[in-house]
This record gives C-alpha cells, structure tokens and sequence, in this order.
C-alpha cells in the first residue's frame, strides 16, 4: 500500500496576502480558493512539478508556526536566483559542514546538502534544498 503526502496545512493570518506571496513571489499555481460561508475559506496550491499541494488555512495553528517544510530543486542557484527575480527575501546559499552551517553550497555538490531559505509573510518558514540526481 502507497501513502502518500499530498497535502499539508499552512497556518495564515491573511488569505490574500498569503496566496499572493506564493502565487506572484514563490511561483506556486492555484488549485482552488474555496469558501464556505463567513468563517471558511482554503486556498491550495501547488509547487510546480510536486504531488503535493500546500493549503493556506486558518487553523489551531498560529500563522507563522511553521517551520522547515522542505523543497526540492534540482539547481539551488537557479532556484535562489528566480526567488530572488521574484522579489522574495531569500537567504544566501549554505551547507552543513564540520563547523554546522556555513556559507555557500555544498563543496562536492552532494545531494540534500545545499540549501536556502526564506519565510513567508507570517514567519512560516521553508528551505529549498538541491538534489539534482531526481533531475
């Protein structure tokens, strides 16, 4: 039997402002903008090429609570560099080494070891890592 991860729940203070950032600045595509009455309302979305969608929610989680979501490119400075065309606040590309993290990429370009991050307007919080051998 597959399980498979196709859905995780994103906290948010504002829907608008949140499903702009990720539409217009992250480049995620829109699956639906739902409400259901005053007090419901979800926006999915999409990373382009993921089986797995992000909803923007009002929840029991506190916007901005999330942190460390993962995703996956194939080109960290590509990625870095169309986040930043974007206008998104993006960190500077690091690894982890002896030392913990240290600036710059990976020096062997191994797979799951370079990174960026960047926070969406609520503080909820994402890497983007490399693994160019899925590519």
């Amino acid at each position: 039997m597959n399980w498979t991860l196709e859905l995780v729940v994103v906290p948010v203070s504002d829907f608008d402002r949140a499903k702009s950032f990720y539409m217009e600045k992250v480049g995620f595509d829109l699956i639906v903008d739902h409400c259901a009455g005053e007090d419901f309302r979800v926006i999915q979305l999409n990373p382009p090429g993921s089986a797995c969608a992000i909803a923007l929610t009002g929840s029991e989680m506190a916007p901005g609570s999330l942190k460390g979501l993962h995703l996956c490119v194939s080109n960290i400075d590509a990625a870095r560099a169309q986040l930043v065309d974007r206008g998104v606040d993006v960190s500077e590309v690091f690894h982890f080494g002896a030392e913990g993290q240290t600036a710059g990429p990976d020096p062997q370009r191994a797979d799951y070891n370079s990174f960026v991050s960047f926070s969406d307007p609520d503080g909820n919080y994402w890497l983007v890592q490399e693994v160019s051998s899925r590519a």
